[in-house]
């Protein structure tokens, strides 16, 4: 077995954490749950399977609980792996992950992989901007950057390298759950795009310092383009290059739906948020802060 510990962040995961875990157990030597207090099966289940559980209180912000994680559980392994409760990784990419990581170099520090989706039960290889993620590290050398949302892991030391195989985000969840956590990430991201216009909120703690992998960093700087382009046509333009230039409508009734929903109707929901806060408050950085915590319960 390898020398990875993995940790898994849970509530209410009763529908995937068995899968998780036995897909974990394959590649890892200790595997650990850090619940926010499920009020399902979850810890019956992931103590039945060998998993460790741990909880910690969850304070709305997900760095905060990976952090705690890292400094919280007795890992003893050179390797950490990220993995939440509805992923699961290929076989094709735990077997490279046994033949490469024996052979890394010690200046690397952390390994990239490609995020694959399913929706609807339907694996998403069309349409999709490749989403390549740094998910394993080696323990010490790695903390989760303290951001409002599109938290990544950074390394504090060391290089990134990324591996040929993907591991896949296979929720079981009904598309009324899948619309109503959109619906509330919405508002999330609203925040986020206005942030990158006004600075509404400043970067914190020591994380700020340290150095994205490459991939983040790219998605980043594609979103801070994103948000100069016109509000409303930008999710019209991007639903476009989707479904139409990335062959996202070469997957069905399933593509159609998934490029929908979440590449035009999500993020217009996102600017009509942006638009309702702007002709609330105008220019006044102060004002959307107060209108945003009135109206949606979130304190900048």
């Amino acid at each position: 077995m390898h020398s990875i510990s993995t940790f898994i962040l849970t509530y209410n995961e009763e529908k995937h954490i068995e899968r998780c875990i036995k897909n974990a157990q394959r590649f890892s030597e200790t595997v650990y749950i850090v619940d926010s207090f499920s009020s399902d099966k979850t810890v019956e289940l992931a103590e039945s399977l060998g998993a460790k559980v741990y909880q910690n209180k969850w304070e709305n912000n997900h760095a905060k609980q990976v952090n705690w994680a890292l400094e919280n559980l007795p890992i003893q392994t050179e390797w950490v792996f990220r993995l939440d409760a509805d992923e699961y990784l290929t076989d094709e990419l735990i077997l490279e992950i046994g033949e490469k990581l024996p052979t890394l170099e010690l200046h690397v520090s952390g390994v990239v992989f490609e995020r694959k989706m399913y929706f609807l039960n339907k694996l998403m290889t069309k349409g999709m901007i490749q989403m390549n993620i740094l998910r394993m590290f080696r323990y010490g050398k790695a903390v989760c950057e303290d951001r409002w949302m599109d938290e990544h892991i950074v390394l504090t030391e060391g290089d990134s390298i990324q591996f040929d195989g993907f591991f896949v985000d296979h929720n079981l969840n009904p598309l009324g759950w899948w619309i109503e956590k959109h619906n509330n990430y919405a508002i999330r991201e609203a925040v986020e795009l206005l942030n990158l216009e006004f600075g509404l909120i400043e970067p914190k703690g020591e994380t700020a310092k340290y150095a994205m992998s490459a991939d983040a960093q790219s998605k980043r700087d594609k979103k801070k383009k994103y948000a100069n382009m016109p509000l409303f046509w930008r999710s019209f333009i991007y639903f476009v290059y989707r479904y139409f230039f990335k062959f996202g409508f070469t997957q069905g009734k399933e593509g159609f739906l998934w490029h929908f929903l979440q590449g035009w109707w999500y993020r217009t929901l996102v600017d009509a948020k942006v638009y309702e806060i702007k002709k609330a408050c105008g220019n006044d950085t102060n004002g959307m802060k107060l209108f945003i915590y009135q109206n949606y319960g979130i304190r900048l």
